[in-house]
């Protein structure tokens, strides 16, 4: 049992992370929610690009068909990336900017992978979807965005263990899930909160967790490009990036990374001296077919001039854990099932965070006739304070 002067340790600490961090874990959650259902509502936006349909069996066009057809669109930008839908291998969708280091300013051309026609011109910087994926990620702060928002998600874990502390003292004279709904509003709304928070506090940790790590993704790739990429590229030093008119065609490099890693299929290609790739290959990152395998990226390098391959670096533990993160955070692994739950506790914790700011702005408020005083959890008990045993 925690002494007097312990409950106060913890309840400042639950106080202040929870405040510190509320309004922002608030925009986020309100702007999680339409990301959860991103491909539904593109859908219903008319947004969402499909390949028409086609017989089975209809041949492929190669990459470097698909990627001159997406070059004539913007004829004066380079490819930076190219990756395959992860519903519709059919479907290609190219990046082009004007020139391969890293900028704001890409155009997002969908081809289809069977005829190699240009099929959508898809604006990147605009539309609702855009203002709240930007919102969720970086704030429009790019790298300081995201690193502001992870100390954000770090102070909510904060809040999250030190509610979890103070709920056992809190609920010694309450049944589990009782709400005094006969007291005072502040009362009802501090019971409330604190279920929601226990009935939400393993989801919270996940997505909490799970966020705090994607931010950190920048950091990683720079990290792992110096800390294992550069030995690779050893034999490359010194040397400028290999030039367009140098470069060997593509879909024998394709082919030749496909052929390394049997049985799994391409997800994304970064062309030389682009942010993922070396100035000398053609970087092919390849998933998995199961759930799990999906989402986890095996890199294969294939030297740019050759089409051989000259390396596949096995990811290191930290890059798997944020390829693992990233659909845990939105629910993307379970289906529309997943999605549904994901979105009503996400419901459940705007809740949450919005009690526990009305608690600190109401923990002023005079008692209501029978003194909360002498009520487990009122104003006067540092666990109400706290605003209740949950971020």
């Amino acid at each position: 049992m925690l002494s007097p002067t312990a409950l106060r340790r913890w309840s400042w600490t639950h106080k202040w992370s929870s405040l510190i961090c509320t309004l922002f874990m608030l925009l986020l959650c309100i702007t999680g929610l339409p990301l959860i259902f991103h491909h539904e509502i593109g859908h219903l936006l008319g947004t969402e690009v499909e390949a028409p349909p086609m017989p089975a069996g209809t041949p492929r066009a190669s990459l470097d068909q698909v990627l001159a057809a997406a070059r004539a669109e913007y004829p004066d930008r380079v490819v930076q990336f190219a990756s395959q839908s992860d519903e519709d291998d059919a479907l290609w969708f190219v990046t082009l900017t004007p020139t391969p280091a890293p900028t704001e300013d890409f155009k997002s051309i969908a081809v289809d992978g069977r005829t190699a026609q240009v099929l959508a011109r898809r604006p990147v910087d605009q539309g609702f979807m855009y203002v709240m994926s930007r919102l969720h990620v970086d704030l429009f702060a790019g790298l300081a965005g995201k690193l502001f928002l992870g100390l954000m998600g770090l102070l909510l874990l904060v809040a999250i263990v030190t509610g979890v502390v103070l709920y056992a003292p809190f609920m010694r004279k309450l049944a589990f899930g009782e709400v005094r709904r006969t007291k005072s509003p502040r009362l009802k709304w501090l019971d409330l909160h604190n279920l929601l928070g226990i009935v939400t506090v393993v989801w919270a940790l996940v997505v909490g967790g799970t966020g705090m790590i994607n931010t950190w993704a920048d950091l990683m790739i720079k990290y792992w490009q110096y800390d294992k990429l550069s030995a690779l590229l050893a034999p490359y030093a010194g040397q400028p990036t290999v030039p367009a008119a140098e470069r060997s065609a593509l879909q024998p490099a394709l082919d030749a990374a496909l052929a390394h890693a049997p049985g799994m299929k391409l997800s994304f290609i970064a062309f030389p001296g682009t942010t993922l790739s070396s100035p000398h290959h053609n970087t092919f990152l390849l998933r998995g077919n199961t759930p799990l395998t999906s989402r986890l990226l095996q890199p294969v390098l294939v030297d740019a001039r050759t089409a051989q391959v000259t390396a596949a670096p096995q990811l290191p533990w930290y890059l798997t854990a944020l390829l693992v993160s990233q659909p845990l955070h939105f629910g993307d692994y379970g289906g529309m099932p997943m999605k549904v739950l994901w979105a009503l506790l996400d419901i459940a914790t705007i809740v949450v965070l919005g009690s526990g700011l009305y608690l600190w702005l109401r923990r002023k408020a005079p008692a209501t006739a029978g003194s909360n005083a002498a009520q487990p959890g009122s104003s006067n008990t540092p666990a109400a304070s706290a605003q209740g045993a949950s971020a």
